[in-house]
């Protein structure tokens, strides 16, 4: 839970540096169309049309960094920080070349505590199976009469001692046997299940991951280098005055897009190694932990 809001921490500051940066773009070009609006080689709608994209941008960064400010809130609650403390979060949202196969994560699952304990449960019901089994003994019974019975000299006292020896002579104990055995029976199915549905969900999360590290390669090898060189070829066209501002706008607007997305991407892949970590129980060994700043001071 805590490496979970590190990483929404971490998304919100590169979201807003992004955004920052776009902010600068803006406010550049709002600066040249307006300069060009008083020498009047532009008109005032180009100019307004500048100004409120200006002011959505900005919009936008207040936006997210009230988010951060919520974000670094709720993270600084398992932290025990003092009152008033925001870490903030240092680090990479690439998850990087995983330490492990999806083979490794499979064969250790099993080490999680759940399934040691379900181990044991079923160890337990096995031996309690065991003991009814060995519950079975000579069901004889033995009786003791006294009485007394009229005789040629008077009453005599006739004491009988009786056995009774039933056929099958040995108790069974089936009962016993029969709730042991069902015992064990729902303990194996419980273990079963539950290691069938953990291996699913690891399968599930490390498809995600394969995924997810597939669409943030594309985004940064396909899409952004293309997108940051028009965005230089549009800001160079609008100042030769082969363009104008709407389309320099819907250049910046594609850049931002694909600088979100990545982020996103990033984002996504991160949680989705925590969740497969989680998961499986990965013990994080001699893995550096992440690192926090809070007010300045780095903890």
């Amino acid at each position: 839970e805590v490496e979970r809001r590190f990483v929404k921490v971490l998304s919100l500051q590169q979201r807003i540096d992004t955004e920052r940066e776009t902010l600068r773009l803006i406010e550049d070009a709002a600066s040249f169309v307006d300069k060009r609006v008083q020498a009047g080689q532009d008109s005032r709608l180009d100019g307004n049309v500048a100004k409120i994209e200006y002011e959505r941008a900005r919009n936008q960064l207040e936006g997210l960094r009230g988010q951060l400010i919520d974000a670094r809130a709720v993270f600084a609650e398992p932290l025990q920080l003092p009152a008033g403390t925001l870490p903030e979060a240092v680090g990479e949202l690439d998850v990087g070349a995983l330490p492990y196969s999806m083979a490794t994560l499979a064969q250790g699952l099993e080490r999680r505590a759940v399934f040691r304990a379900l181990e044991r449960k079923e160890s337990a019901a096995r031996s309690q199976l065991d003991l009814e089994r060995a519950a079975r003994y000579p069901d004889i019974t033995v009786s003791l009469n006294v009485g007394r019975e009229s005789a040629l000299q008077g009453r005599d006292t006739v004491t009988a001692l009786g056995v009774s020896v039933p056929l099958p002579i040995f108790r069974r104990n089936e009962s016993g046997i029969g709730k042991a055995a069902t015992s064990l029976t729902q303990v194996q199915i419980e273990r079963q299940s539950t290691l069938r549905d953990a291996r699913a969900q690891l399968e599930a999360l490390w498809r995600q991951i394969e995924v997810l590290r597939g669409r943030v390669d594309r985004i940064r090898a396909s899409i952004l280098p293309v997108l940051e060189q028009n965005q230089s070829l549009s800001v160079k066209a609008l100042r030769a005055g082969e363009i104008g501002l709407p389309q320099l706008l819907l250049v910046n607007r594609q850049v931002v897009e694909g600088r979100r997305d990545l982020i996103e991407a990033q984002t996504e892949s991160r949680l989705a190694r925590v969740d497969l970590e989680a998961a499986a129980g990965w013990p994080y060994g001699d893995a550096p932990l992440p690192s926090t700043k809070a007010n300045g001071a780095s903890k």
